[in-house]
């Protein structure tokens, strides 16, 4: 994957990837602000946890074992994962949704990870992870999806009465559009933390 050049439009916009400028205002700092909890000496909630991660993936992926310093976190990732994972929404389109908000947010941890699992799960090809990352597809339904996530991150839910009628338009139904609420949640809550944490990167890198 090739970091994109362009950076200056908004999702109203064909080109985008940083509207907010949040790459731009990474801290230089690299110090991991939380330790991983290691799954072989971990008592109590964040041990329980921590095992079901690994039956339900077969592995225990870093961030993961970063927010079981608060069980509380992970319940909680876990919890509303299973439920999106539950709704009309197919993986293809929540692992580009994943990648469009991972984007905006300049989390390279989750851009990492969407990315591995949309191209080696979800079978997304190259050219669409990649446009994913502008909220873009040429599927006019994801695109639309896709734009709809975006508009409503930058703009905290305010939208037009436009941006709401184009995506219907487009077939995007109001039950679509609250799993979009839902999978944003999910990803902001992740997005927020790996950068907050400076969680190790163990998926492939994909640079911002």
């Amino acid at each position: 994957m090739h970091p994109l050049e362009d950076r200056g439009t908004s999702s109203n916009g064909n080109k985008q990837s940083d509207p907010l400028g949040r790459v731009g205002r990474r801290k230089a700092t690299t110090v991991t602000h939380f330790a991983p909890v290691n799954p072989a000496t971990a008592t109590g909630p964040a041990a329980e946890l921590l095992a079901q991660v690994q039956k339900s993936l077969g592995s225990t992926p870093t961030m993961t074992k970063v927010m079981a310093n608060s069980p509380t976190l992970l319940q909680s990732y876990l919890a509303l994962a299973g439920a999106v994972a539950g709704g009309t929404l197919k993986p293809a389109v929540r692992e580009r949704l994943a990648i469009a908000t991972a984007q905006l947010n300049g989390c390279e941890y989750c851009l990492s990870a969407h990315t591995y699992i949309g191209a080696n799960i979800a079978h997304i090809d190259t050219a669409e992870l990649d446009s994913a990352r502008r909220a873009e597809s040429t599927d006019a339904h994801v695109a639309a999806l896709l734009k709809l996530s975006n508009t409503i991150a930058e703009n905290a839910g305010d939208l037009d009465d436009a941006d709401v009628t184009t995506a219907r338009e487009a077939g995007v139904t109001d039950e679509e559009i609250g799993e979009i609420v839902a999978n944003l949640a999910l990803n902001i809550m992740t997005n927020y933390f790996n950068v907050l944490a400076h969680v190790d990167n163990d998926w492939p890198v994909v640079s911002l």
